[in-house]
């Protein structure tokens, strides 16, 4: 019998990954889905509607909720982690004292980013090491934001068979296919970087180079995001097509004042949905419509990911009517759902699958040392993930990628050994910070707005 445990099973889109798992038994043979969540109420609400999905797909698979994490993860054969220490509500105050302070509020950079990490370090490596008590042959995926650098953090100090995901490169390559008019499956990218760091700086359509039929096409450009993320032109000066999360990057200061202009941040925006969704679910629950509370979490889903964007774009809001929205999020073919899938339906086959994940550089990218984590195409197949050489890192995005990986190391050192000092020499490192006296300031602000969680910095 095969076992899949979930480590914050009590988060939104665990229903989805049921879906996928149940639809996928043939292939991955799970028999059990494990949820762990140390908020009772919301793993309950995850796992009546992942029960649910299992009813409607006729699935012969257990979902649980046990109270214990080690009896959650005892004797799984896959680990995902997907946690959010202090919830939601954190994640949007902290995206307001980051906007405050003249920096956009995204919750993977910036130092929002960066408070994540500091926050989640000493909780997942506590998850990890009671996964090598309990389910040492496991693979363990880790989708705990920031993904990079909580992969990096696992890698260098657990013995986890570890595999680091994100749906980001995934979803771009979707949308390449999308503007080319081809099957995915055809098209191949020539990816690289850091997680929400990345680019493409090749596409081969059956073999043929089209990369130029993409960059020198505006309308092409734009229809790769969500949103209108970049400047084309900047886009064929670099030669590379960038993935969304380096907008926050390379227009920091836009992202900035759409925020300020919308007058909220994405986490305040989905603290809001997220209130009317369990308000909902909980009212079709308690009279036993089950078939009505999964169609309320699939409006909610349709919601969330049209919206996705739009506010540091465009000012957009996902409160707002008439958002672009999929037909059904269960069969989307990118998302969170789908690459987790992706990665244990490769984890359990004999031929390897071409799939970027978060791995050891070992080399990959001759730039970074070998036991970096980077974002980069893998041969994956039972015995692992297998990083495709990738070369140096082009010139103008060397600098960035290497600043980027020393704030990554030293997040890592300051979480671990609680030191203020190490944390602010970790965003004197970050580009998006880069200056002491801001450092200094932001770290004695995070542990003021965050005594529980940051108060034992020293």
């Amino acid at each position: 019998m095969k076992k899949v445990a979930i480590i914050g099973g009590g988060g939104i889109r665990t229903p989805l990954v049921a879906h996928g798992l149940i639809q996928s038994r043939e292939v991955i043979g799970v028999e059990e889905i494990s949820l762990y969540d140390p908020d009772r109420d919301r793993v309950r609400l995850t796992g009546e509607l992942s029960k649910e999905v299992a009813r409607q797909l006729r699935g012969e698979v257990w979902v649980t909720t046990p109270e214990r994490i080690e009896e959650a993860v005892e004797g799984a054969d896959f680990v995902i982690s997907s946690i959010r220490v202090g919830g939601m509500d954190i994640r949007a105050r902290d995206e307001r004292l980051a906007i405050d302070h003249g920096i956009a509020g995204q919750e993977t950079t910036g130092i929002v980013g960066f408070a994540k990490a500091m926050r989640t370090i000493p909780v997942a490596l506590e998850h990890a090491r009671t996964v090598e008590k309990y389910a040492p042959a496991s693979w363990f995926v880790s989708f705990t934001n920031p993904a990079g650098l909580i992969t990096q953090a696992l890698a260098a100090h657990t013995n986890l068979r570890l595999i680091g995901i994100c749906d980001t490169p995934s979803e771009m390559f979707h949308r390449i296919a999308l503007v080319l008019k081809a099957p995915a499956c055809e098209v191949q990218c020539d990816y690289f970087g850091l997680n929400h760091l990345g680019w493409v700086r090749r596409i081969l359509l059956r073999g043929e180079d089209v990369t130029s039929s993409i960059i020198n096409n505006d309308a092409a450009l734009r229809s790769l995001y969500h949103a209108d993320l970049f400047d084309p032109a900047m886009i064929r000066a670099l030669g590379m097509i960038p993935s969304e999360y380096l907008y926050f990057y390379y227009e920091q200061s836009r992202a900035l004042s759409n925020q300020l202009k919308a007058g909220a941040s994405r986490g305040e925006e989905i603290v809001r949905l997220n209130s009317t969704l369990f308000d909902r679910l909980l009212t079709e629950m308690h009279s036993g419509r089950m078939d009505q509370a999964l169609e309320v979490y699939r409006d909610y889903l349709r919601r969330r990911s049209g919206s996705y964007m739009k506010l540091e774009a465009e000012a957009g809001s996902a409160l707002a009517d008439g958002l672009e929205q999929e037909a059904d999020p269960f069969d989307a073919a990118t998302g969170y759902h789908r690459i987790a899938l992706d990665v244990m339906t490769a984890l359990a086959a004999d031929s390897p699958s071409r799939i970027v994940v978060n791995v050891s550089n070992r080399g990959a990218i001759s730039d970074l040392k070998n036991d970096d984590v980077v974002e980069v195409p893998c041969l994956v197949d039972r015995n692992g993930a297998l990083p495709l050489a990738v070369g140096a890192l082009p010139g103008a995005v060397k600098g960035l990628v290497q600043s980027v990986k020393e704030y990554e190391n030293l997040t890592i050192r300051a979480a671990i050994e609680r030191s203020a000092d190490l944390a602010k020499l970790a965003l004197l490192a970050y580009p998006i910070v880069g200056q002491w006296s801001k450092a200094d300031e932001l770290v004695r602000v995070l542990v003021r707005s965050d005594v529980d969680h940051l108060g034992d910095l020293k």
